[in-house]
């Protein structure tokens, strides 16, 4: 058994390759376990050649095309790609040879049926059978289906329902959401009546940004009402180009004071049912605040059905319509725009006309159940340290009365903010007479009122803000007075 011992040893033949490795390499305990490390070593050195086989493709294929084409064939465990993608490359990915067994197919009750079809239809069969295993689609037939622009084939020949509604419909069994863990469980109940048995998940009670209230605001959601301002509503500069100059107004000016509250731009998103609406409102941050290193842009100015899929802590949504509810009818999208926001909603529109909506009664019967006119805390502090739960007394309470009030409010508190970092500046800089000592220049330049831009012909940098704003007012109520 010595000898065998000796041998193991003598006959090893990487012995300097293993230089490296803690000495001794064999113990010469026992020759079983003298065989043992023997073979290990063997094994992590076909390993290497194993790996070394699979880069010599990469040596024969010298484009970056043709090794992205070797990797999905040979290589991919999960590929990702959406459904217009996969009918593109069709021809091509049968010809490469690839192969899949499975498909999870996520927002399939926003595809149409024959793109649903399409990815089912990658490759070739074997033996006159496909060889995909599950198929699985994940989907909410009670939001926002495939958008059809043809209005005759998207009614009268129903191209809008997904195949993934056509089979609810049918009766095929499913699995259906019972737990939620995206809002609060105050908000989820805008929606929860939509839904069978939908619960919250105990972290949505449990952690901290759940359980604290919104920062500067009384309520986790509101309906603010938005009266028309000059005499004007809703306008439409061109057909279905829907707009609204108090809303979008009003909406920025909330986004303002939230930020200057502390919240964090990433964490607000502002949403609109109309495109025209949405150009405005970008338009209205472009001139307000968007340059100002203070506010600056929310995360994502979009239309409700363009932010399916997508969630974040704030939503402020405008519906735009004061002659008529439009296609908010549609309860689908109603449940789109009340689902994006995690800790807060608040939904600017005209509430006498949408609270009479018979079909969105069900979540405007909850919203009309607060005060219509906006409640704000101003000398909170973003993180709140108060409850979402805790009752907040009227005294600290301001009720905005409307978008014009809202406008000299945020102004108010800008000049605010800006003249007490200027004086917090002069504090430090300060010097003993005849000491020489210079106050530092600021890293940046922050304008003297919200809706400048940077080194604008209206600012003075070294002296107090010179800008005179132009008071919003609501002429029609000061010519009836």
């Amino acid at each position: 058994m010595a000898k065998s011992i000796e041998t193991i040893n003598k006959e090893f033949p990487f012995h300097e390759f293993f230089d490296d490795a803690p000495k001794p390499l064999f113990p010469a305990r026992s020759y079983e376990q003298d065989m043992e490390i023997a073979e290990s070593c063997y094994r992590y050195i076909d390993h290497i050649f194993e790996e070394l086989e699979e880069f010599r493709a990469f040596e024969l294929l010298r484009s970056g095309l043709d090794r992205s084409k070797y990797l999905l064939v040979k290589e991919a465990k999960i590929i990702a790609m959406t459904c217009t993608h996969a009918a593109l490359k069709r021809s091509e990915l049968v010809q490469m040879g690839f192969k899949y067994d499975n498909i999870l197919m996520e927002e399939s009750a926003q595809i149409l049926e024959i793109e649903t079809f399409i990815p089912l239809l990658l490759q070739n069969p074997q033996d006159g059978r496909s060889r995909l295993k599950r198929w699985i689609m994940i989907g909410d037939h009670h939001q926002l289906p495939p958008v059809v622009k043809n209005m005759a084939f998207q009614k009268y020949c129903n191209m809008e329902q997904s195949l993934f509604t056509r089979m609810v419909r049918l009766g095929v069994p499913y699995v259906e959401l019972d737990a939620q863990g995206r809002a609060r469980s105050s908000i989820c109940n805008l929606y929860r009546w939509r839904y069978r048995n939908l619960g919250d998940l105990a972290h949505v009670c449990r952690l901290p940004e759940y359980r604290a209230a919104n920062a500067g605001l009384r309520h986790d959601f509101q309906l603010i009402n938005v009266d028309d301002f000059n005499g004007a509503g809703e306008t439409e500069p061109s057909p279905y180009f829907y707009q609204n100059l108090a809303e979008a107004e009003y909406v920025v000016a909330v986004f303002m004071f939230m930020r200057l509250v502390g919240w964090p731009a990433h964490r607000i998103s502002i949403l609109t049912t109309y495109n025209g609406q949405k150009h405005l409102i970008r338009d209205v941050i472009t001139k307000r605040c968007a340059d100002n290193p203070l506010i600056g842009r929310p995360h994502k100015v979009t239309t409700v059905d363009k932010y399916q899929g997508q969630q974040n802590d704030i939503a402020l949504i405008s519906l735009v319509r004061t002659k008529a509810v439009g296609h908010v009818r549609d309860l689908r999208r109603l449940i789109v725009a009340a689902s994006r926001a995690r800790l807060g909603l608040y939904v600017f529109a005209r509430a006498n006309l949408f609270r009479n909506c018979f079909e969105l009664q069900p979540t405007f019967n909850q919203l009309v159940e607060r005060s219509l006119e906006l409640e704000i805390i101003p000398g909170e502090r973003y993180p709140a340290q108060r409850s979402a739960t805790a009752t907040v007394p009227d005294s600290m309470v301001l009720s905005v009365r409307d978008m014009p009030h809202m406008a000299r409010f945020v102004y108010d508190m800008y000049l605010d903010i800006v003249r007490q970092s200027d004086t917090q500046k002069s504090q430090k800089s300060w010097s003993a007479p005849g000491s020489g000592g210079l106050a530092p220049r600021p890293e940046h330049f922050v304008p003297a009122h919200p809706g400048a831009a940077p080194d604008s012909d209206d600012e003075e940098p070294t002296g107090g803000p010179t800008f005179t704003p132009t008071d919003i007012v609501n002429e029609v109520e000061e010519s009836n007075a």
